[in-house]
């Protein structure tokens, strides 16, 4: 009865492979590629919508499985990965990049044939950079959290190239406030698992600063700096300027508790920036985009 129990306790194949996709991580960057939709489009089309957020969301689970399979033994290093189901052996590394090159192929037939080929350009990119060129990078020297945030900033970019066909200053500067968000994301993260981090090798800020420093003072500048990006949807005319104020209010927000970190690198303020970064994104979309809907 134990040994049927646990058989039956233990996740499916499917199961095993939705997890390698990280469907819940990805939710967020899935969401941020709607919000650049609907920030472009004049008109919603709604048939395009749904594709584009079938589309990246195929692409960001491949992304997300072909980085699982690469670090996988990195991953049994680490505490808060070890269960995966690569290191743990549910899903095997062939299976595992199978999966992923079918996801992200289907990702990018679906952008080309229900939005444009441009935003199947910037999905494609963002594959490129985060499988192939952060993931190996990260092993190797810290700057590759910046390299990093290259592929998570540009989810809005896709929506946005897919409303408008092309790209422009008003995306980039959507491509800003996320890339400026993960940073003080991040950085507090990898403050609060830094020994998983180097028990893995991997060489982020939080390994190589021993007193947390340059962490705390880096999660600080990119913090002030997002509220200067939210500011700025008003300039660009994507939000109302009372709800552009109101994105960088929230940013200013986080950027006091990036102060905090800064004077105290324990792990109580440590995580409260990171708790913090989990809200103050969703609530810059939120006055953003109603901003937008009142122009």
């Amino acid at each position: 009865m134990t040994l049927l129990a646990a058989e039956a306790a233990r996740p499916s194949r499917a199961a095993l492979l939705l997890a390698l996709a990280k469907p819940r991580l990805n939710a967020l960057a899935v969401a941020t590629v709607g919000i650049g939709y609907y920030l472009g489009a004049g008109v919603l089309d709604i048939g395009v919508l749904i594709c584009v957020l079938i589309g990246s969301a195929l692409v960001a689970g491949g992304g997300a499985a072909f980085n699982q399979v690469a670090e996988r033994d990195q991953d049994a290093l680490m505490e808060r990965t070890r269960f995966r189901p690569v290191p743990t052996g549910g899903v095997s590394p062939a299976t595992g990049q199978a999966f992923a090159a079918v996801l992200s192929v289907a990702g990018l037939i679906v952008l080309v044939a229900g939005a444009n080929p441009i935003s199947a350009v910037v999905a494609l990119v963002t594959l490129v950079s985060y499988a192939w060129i952060y993931t190996p990078l990260k092993r190797r020297t810290p700057w590759a959290v910046l390299v990093g945030a290259v592929p998570g900033a540009l989810p809005p970019v896709i929506g946005w190239a897919a409303a408008t066909g092309g790209l422009s200053v008003e995306g980039w500067l959507l491509f800003g406030i996320v890339f400026t968000w993960q940073l003080p994301h991040f950085h507090s993260l990898a403050w609060l698992y830094r020994a998983d981090y180097a028990r893995a090798g991997f060489r982020v800020l939080a390994v190589t600063d021993p007193d947390g420093r340059r962490t705390a003072l880096e999660s600080l500048f990119w913090a002030v700096l997002l509220v200067v990006l939210s500011a700025l949807a008003a300039a660009v005319g994507l939000s109302s300027p009372v709800f552009a104020g109101a994105a960088a209010a929230f940013g200013a927000g986080f950027a006091l508790l990036a102060v905090r970190f800064a004077l105290d690198r324990g792990p109580v303020r440590a995580r409260a920036l990171f708790l913090g970064s989990l809200v103050v994104l969703p609530l810059i979309w939120i006055a953003l985009v109603t901003g937008h809907a009142t122009l």
